[in-house]
């Protein structure tokens, strides 16, 4: 299996800790990096080749991977030219040559325990399957889900209304069988919008959700955190330490 991580972006949000160091080098635990968990993660779950698209900070990722290998991981690099003026639908686009066979697709600010990706994995075969979660409020920041009564996906936005809303993703998606070419195809048609500069993947899913079944699968229990603030990494960080040994790996 094959994954690629979204990691181009500076995180504003957590200046000035990404001043100089991109959010996917910011430590969560005992100086270990967001993507050093990512990929430690990955491995765990029988992942063996990684592609990680850099934007900010390229060299300097590029170095911590160079120096703190995987075992078990191929892992290689592209860069997107354009990641100061574009959301990540375009960092896919660019990442569009390797997602010619099954894969992962993995924001680059998202870490979670290994039954998060064990679950994934382990749900039945399906072009698209949309890791989600579920909580009893959302807020304008969230990945939001509507869902049919089997748990299909009908429409994935942060624009969705209260009342749709049943569920949110947490950055994982799975593409296996007719559904990798199916993506790349509509990130094809994607790009071709003056908008697509400023919009997420996630609008790719949800217009190919209008025609085919897009499966999701909850993750509802299990122990994930999306890192974009200060206070996001502050209690990712509290949370591994507080486990200890036990920390969910």
């Amino acid at each position: 299996m094959k994954a690629v991580v979204l990691s181009a972006g500076q995180g504003k949000r957590l200046l000035p800790l990404t001043v100089e160091n991109p959010k996917c080098l910011l430590p969560v635990q005992s100086g270990e990096p967001i993507l050093g968990w990512q990929l430690r993660s990955l491995a765990r779950g029988g992942v063996d080749r990684v592609l990680v698209v850099l934007g900010f900070g390229a060299e300097r990722v590029e170095a911590w991977l160079a120096a703190n290998p995987v075992p078990g991981i191929a892992c290689e690099t592209l860069f997107n030219p354009f990641y100061t003026s574009s959301d990540n639908l375009v960092t896919c686009w660019v990442a569009r040559g390797a997602m010619s066979d099954d894969f992962l697709l993995l924001n680059g600010d998202t870490i979670f325990e290994d039954a998060v990706l064990d679950r994934v994995l382990d749900a039945p075969p399906a072009p698209i399957t949309v890791a989600i979660d579920h909580k009893h409020r959302y807020d304008e920041d969230d990945m939001k889900v509507s869902l049919d009564p089997l748990g299909r996906l009908l429409a994935i936005g942060k624009w969705l209304p209260t009342p749709m809303v049943g569920g949110e993703s947490i950055g994982l998606v799975a593409f296996r069988g007719s559904g990798p070419k199916l993506f790349t195809g509509a990130l094809e048609d994607a790009v071709r919008r003056p908008e697509a500069m400023h919009q997420w993947y996630l609008s790719v899913v949800n217009r190919i959700a209008q025609a085919t079944a897009v499966e999701t699968a909850s993750v509802r229990g299990l122990w994930w955190r999306e890192i974009d603030s200060p206070d996001d990494l502050a209690g990712a960080q509290r949370d591994l330490a507080a486990r200890g040994a036990n920390a969910p790996r």
